[in-house]
């Protein structure tokens, strides 16, 4: 039997210590046991006689699957390298052995609405009996997903129902149990919604009001169904390490895409009534206004992850033609504890950066593009400032994590609270640092400059392609050449590129050409090879897994400030802070690449073209 188009290639032969022992004769109508598991383990040379009894002891009565007990005593491989036998391994062992394909579950790669138009005809309890999951639907073919190969007669009966072919893959039992459920709550609920969809009460929340998802309170039954499906929204898009969620009004059917690792995916589609439903939920738990749609929104969530880590949200929203687009910003409180070397500084570029936030006063910038990581590098930077002798502040719009540490002020435009006027606050509050969270106008820069004169360090953004151009942008708002040069300590631009999948990621020869347009005029050895994406189950397949900062630090040196004039030439000073060790954002793209972190193909995305 061949793979089903879209969920995986056939299952292959394990590299260490795997058989390549014919699939075994068709069995009796049966589930698999613990005691038949651990002999075909043993005869395949898996695991030693001995874990026979080892594994069995307390466990023959347990309802767990063979393969879950099995996985949770933590064997080893009798081949080397040893590897411990986890359950997708052992899920892999059973696909190449009984000769069905075998498939890693990935979510995204679902279609879920189709999965979801089909479960009303295959009840809950018929598929948690046969341990079933279907994860290609079209219209000859239904495939399904199980952990019991032995397991056959539903297959007839349910050709019959859906008048297609069926066809089966071997999965891991725990994804087909959590997705079970999963699917088939958001099916209930999505059908629960349109029987009576109505927009929920508002509610009033404190701005550190924790939302616990899960808890209903006192919901009517039209309510409850659209409660269900943000709580299964939010922690889906946690447990894909989504960074944003789009809620995008259509016609005839709302979509719903994660952004993952700087690239949306389509994730789900909803009729309307439920979509707006569901926005109405999240601008109620986000302290928005519910009756308004007519004019943009913003508000803010705090949470859970399954694992228990607080996240906070930031929520807009805004009208289209079809309803109010709503987008969620996640904002994981992991990555401010992460230190400059995760974030992706090399150690010239972490000392340079320690150097500039170390002054006592003066202005230090981070400039990008939006989505290029600057909070992140600000929040981090702020952690490590933040020591009790310290006092640090932050006026921003809006606070995009709270942050015990730092007292943080939000920008308030219906009382005229403005960056420039949160300055004016601050400064009478003792402060040490200031960060602010963008310099937008000549009011705010003129506050921040101010700052930084009566001794306070000030940290800040600007959206700039690189780090001369920020002097350029402070001019043009209109801030005094001479104040400049007294004032700002440096600047950092930065960007983000995806990593390579370390699970997956194979050598590739250098394009020579491509790394000669990168790193001229600057003298980098070239690496003999260089790593490029495959593609795996633990990367879905991308070839990418998370993303890495680069970076470009100008520190102002005594000359570099002699050139700052009203009328700037800016090559002539990029090119000085060249010579005084200034280097370029595609300098810190080569080293990446060379550190086999990441490709020529996605830096070329975020750099400007190589030509210049």
């Amino acid at each position: 039997m061949t793979s089903p188009k879209g969920v995986g290639s056939t299952a292959r032969t394990l590299t260490h210590g795997a058989t390549n022992a014919l699939p075994r004769p068709r069995q009796p109508e049966h589930r698999l046991t613990l005691k038949e598991v651990l002999a075909d383990l043993i005869a395949d040379g898996w695991v030693a006689e001995g874990d026979r009894t080892v594994a069995a002891t307390r466990t023959e009565r347990s309802e767990l699957h063979p393969l879950v007990v099995i996985a949770n005593k933590q064997l080893r491989h009798l081949q080397p390298p040893h590897r411990i036998l986890s359950l997708e391994l052992l899920t892999e062992w059973l696909a190449d052995r009984v000769g069905l394909p075998y498939l890693r579950i990935d979510p995204l790669k679902l279609d879920i609405a189709a999965i979801e138009r089909l479960l009303p005809f295959i009840s809950y309890d018929y598929a948690a009996r046969y341990q079933l999951l279907p994860v290609v639907v079209d219209a000859k073919r239904v495939v399904f997903a199980t952990a019991e190969p032995w397991l056959t007669e539903w297959q007839e009966v349910l050709r019959q129902t859906l008048r297609r072919d069926i066809e089966r893959v071997i999965a891991n039992p725990l994804d087909i149990n959590r997705y079970q459920l999963e699917f088939y709550g958001v099916s209930r609920s999505v059908r629960g919604a349109l029987k009576g969809a109505v927009e929920p009460t508002s509610g009033f929340l404190n701005f550190e009001q924790l939302v616990e998802l899960g808890r209903r309170g006192e919901l009517s039954a039209d309510e409850r169904p659209i409660v269900q499906i943000v709580d299964w929204l939010l922690q889906y898009a946690f447990s894909q390490r989504a960074s944003d969620i789009h809620l995008e009004p259509r016609r005839d059917q709302g979509h719903i895409r994660f952004r993952i690792d700087g690239v949306l995916n389509a994730i789900y589609q909803l009729p309307p009534p439920v979509m707006g439903a569901v926005t109405s939920r999240i601008k109620i738990l986000g302290r928005m206004d519910v009756a308004e749609k007519r004019r943009p929104q913003d508000g803010r969530i705090k949470t859970r992850t399954p694992a228990g880590r607080e996240v906070e949200l930031r929520l807009s929203t805004m009208p289209t033609a079809f309803g109010e687009k709503c987008v969620l910003r996640i904002f994981d409180p992991d990555t401010v504890t992460k230190n400059f070397s995760q974030l992706g500084f090399a150690a010239a570029e972490e000392k340079s950066w320690r150097a500039m936030i170390a002054r006592p006063h003066g202005i230090v910038l981070v400039t990008g593009p939006t989505g290029s990581g600057k909070t992140t590098t600000l929040y981090t930077t702020l952690k490590h400032l933040a020591v009790p002798e310290i006092n640090v502040c932050t006026i921003e719009d809006p606070i995009e994590m709270v942050v015990p540490e730092l007292n943080q002020m939000q920008v308030q435009s219906a009382i005229d609270l403005s960056f420039a006027q949160g300055i004016r606050t601050l400064l009478r509050q003792d402060p040490d640092i200031i960060m602010v969270g963008e310099i937008r106008d000549l009011e705010t820069a003129e506050m921040a400059v101010q700052a930084a004169l009566t001794g306070h360090l000030v940290l800040s953004t600007l959206h700039t392609n690189d780090a001369v151009s920020a002097i350029t942008r402070l001019l043009d708002l209109g801030v005094p050449y001479y104040l400049i040069q007294n004032v700002l300590i440096g600047v950092m631009a930065q960007r983000l590129v995806r990593t390579l999948c370390p699970h997956c990621k194979q050598q590739d020869q250098i394009d020579d050409a491509l790394w000669q347009a990168l790193v001229q005029p600057w003298s980098l050895p070239k690496p003999s090879t260089v790593a490029a994406p495959r593609g795996c189950p633990e990367c879905r397949n991308t070839g990418y897994l998370g993303r890495v900062g680069l970076y470009e630090m100008l520190t102002l040196t005594p000359e570099l400030r002699r050139l700052i004039r009203t009328e700037i030439d800016e090559e002539v000073l990029r090119g000085r802070a060249f010579e005084q060790g200034m280097r370029p954002l595609r300098v810190s793209a080569a080293l990446q690449i060379a550190e086999g972190l990441t490709t020529f193909e996605e830096v070329v995305q975020v750099l400007p073209p190589l030509a210049d």
